[in-house]
């Protein structure tokens, strides 16, 4: 059947339907309906409306107490908040000093958090109870966002990154890793965090405010005379700069500061220097470069699976001669 337009009496309304006498029905049945009982029709519907508007607000505020209260078992929806620790989590320290394993559902590497309650980049943060009713905060370290996790992870036998240490850290980006290095040293230990991105640099500026062991250098770390009067003598340097003259760059800096004996450790990205050769022969042109500046290499390790075609590297820098006996 056509559509036809059917327009009732004194309305403006205008609908289109192919079954007309339904809407001669409806029209008619509203046409019969008293004008009072229509009105009071209006405000039961109005009632009802309040009272769902009352329903959804007390829904919204006993969600936000939950909230508050810490979410429901499993704590705050998925926040960033801690993962409650307690008898359910064991830590235990690692071989390397300053880092830990969290051992609950699954094992995590950790460091001891220098400012409880704050994560940097949103981590994890497990709070466990001491026999003394204290509380110790440890931070999740993730291996795929930390060269220097990764090596761990994978099997260094020494970082030389240890309690009273000073490190100068090259290419520290928004501070992710330095923060971690950062509760490593602890309080009396230093890092001297350097990053050329003034954006980054914001961020490592931010994070550096509230770990008082950290200096931001803001500054190409090609040129390291340019911040020669802000950094000291240091026991290591990490690098993780992602640049074609990487050993160049840490060789350049260990000469300033870096103290007879002292070691190195570089994350060597193939790609960045060489995307052409097969990633084992970057790796063995890199270490000799840095044979030709005086660096002893000591260990070298892929970072699979964490990181393609990475490699890092530990030496030690102007060894120092055993006398014989």
């Amino acid at each position: 059947m056509p559509c036809r337009k059917y327009q009732p009496k004194n309305t403006q309304h205008t609908k289109w339907d192919s079954e007309t006498e339904e809407v001669e029905a409806v029209v008619a049945a509203a046409a019969s309906v008293p004008a009072a009982e229509v009105s009071l029709s209006v405000e039961v519907l109005v009632v009802t409306v309040e009272a769902v508007e009352v329903l959804v607000v007390t829904a919204v505020v006993a969600e936000e107490a939950v909230e508050v209260l810490g979410g429901a078992r499993g704590g705050a929806r998925g926040g960033r908040g801690g993962a409650r620790g307690g008898a359910k989590v064991i830590v235990e320290p690692h071989r390397h000093e300053g880092v830990f394993i969290a051992r609950g559902k699954e094992d995590l590497l950790v460091t001891k958090n220098l400012v409880p309650g704050e994560s940097v980049y949103g981590e994890k943060r497990i709070s466990v109870d001491n026999t003394d009713g204290t509380k110790t905060e440890y931070r999740v370290w993730n291996p795929f966002r930390s060269k220097l996790a990764a090596g761990i992870l994978g099997g260094l036998d020494h970082i030389h990154v240890a309690p009273g240490k000073k490190v100068l850290y090259l290419g520290a980006a928004s501070g992710t890793s330095v923060s971690h290095v950062a509760d490593i040293v602890g309080p009396t230990g230093l890092v001297y965090a350097v990053e050329f991105s003034h954006r980054s640099g914001r961020d490592l500026i931010n994070m550096a405010k509230k770990r008082t062991n950290v200096i931001p250098i803001i500054e190409d770390a090609r040129h390291p005379h340019k911040y020669r009067m802000l950094v000291g003598m240091v026991d290591v340097v990490f690098a993780d700069v992602a640049q074609p003259d990487q050993a160049r760059i840490i060789t350049m800096n260990s000469h300033l500061f870096l103290k007879q004996g002292g070691h190195i450790v570089i994350s060597i990205k193939a790609n960045c220097i060489d995307s052409t050769a097969a990633a084992a022969v970057v790796f063995a042109d890199e270490v000799k470069k840095l044979q030709e500046n005086k660096v002893k290499p000591q260990e070298q390790l892929t970072l699979e699976p964490y990181e393609r075609d990475h490699a890092i590297v530990v030496g030690e820098y102007r060894a120092i001669k055993k006398k014989k006996e």
